[in-house]
């Protein structure tokens, strides 16, 4: 069975957005994924299509209905779909590419996008969801968020990119680094010229350089994920993979 990622939303012709283009549009055409969308409106049951009422205890703005989300959620994942159900929030754990990689090896997912001041904390209790972040930073809805996750799901699934590589080397890969700098021709430029190393020919040199050009970037940038890298690596008993010295 090919990835499918179903979305709950108030807006369905956002999607599949800009899904539908570039590699993932073409990936989408070949039948390597598929999506469905679906109105959380069609589950509400008075004539207004409310999905929405006044937040418990007072306060400011509207909360979505569990009744609606929940009637809304089954009928996208029948009994035994092993697709987890996952809530774009703010409060949410923040999306890192170990997850990515981990949803792109699964069957698909279920995305809840919500709206107003959020949804009823008892259908995310009720149906075990999985609370993910795609920033420090609050979005008008779930929307822009699911286009995030799935589009960095979507680049990972076999035979959508075309050079393996580049997954393998980019940032946040599986060392944690961020990834060096990249040049092209012209060899210089307004008076910036390639460094020297990548012109040489020299493949050791080049992946040392390069290497060295993570690290740094990493250090001045992240120093949280180059705190992470350095004791994964010490976890696997020296630099590189290599024993420690005892």
């Amino acid at each position: 069975m090919n990835w499918r990622a179903s979305v709950l939303t108030l807006f369905p012709e956002m999607f599949p957005g800009p899904l539908g283009l570039s590699l993932a549009g073409r990936a989408l055409r070949e039948g390597r994924w598929a999506i469905d969308a679906h109105d959380i409106r069609a589950a509400a049951t008075d004539r207004h299509r409310t999905v929405d009422d006044t937040p418990a205890g007072g306060g400011a703005g509207m909360v979505m209905r569990p009744d609606v989300l929940d009637s809304a959620i089954g009928a996208v994942m029948p009994e035994g779909d092993a697709r987890p159900l996952i809530y774009l929030t703010p409060r949410g754990r923040l999306l890192d590419q170990a997850t990515v990689r981990s949803l792109a090896e699964g069957p698909g997912c279920v995305l809840l996008c919500g709206r107003y001041e959020g949804i009823d904390q008892r259908v995310i209790e009720a149906r075990g969801m999985v609370e993910l972040s795609v920033g420090d930073y609050v979005l008008s809805g779930g929307e822009p968020a699911a286009l995030v996750l799935l589009d960095a799901c979507i680049r990972l699934l076999p035979g959508v990119m075309g050079a393996a590589d580049s997954a393998a080397e980019e940032s946040h890969g599986a060392e944690g680094l961020l990834e060096y700098p990249h040049y092209t021709r012209p060899a210089e430029w307004n008076g910036r010229a390639i460094p020297d190393v990548l012109l040489s020919g020299h493949h050791a040199e080049i992946a040392r350089w390069r290497r060295a050009e993570s690290e740094r970037i990493t250090k001045e940038r992240r120093p949280d994920l180059w705190a992470r890298h350095e004791a994964k690596q010490r976890g696997a008993g020296g630099m590189d993979g290599h024993p420690a010295a005892a």
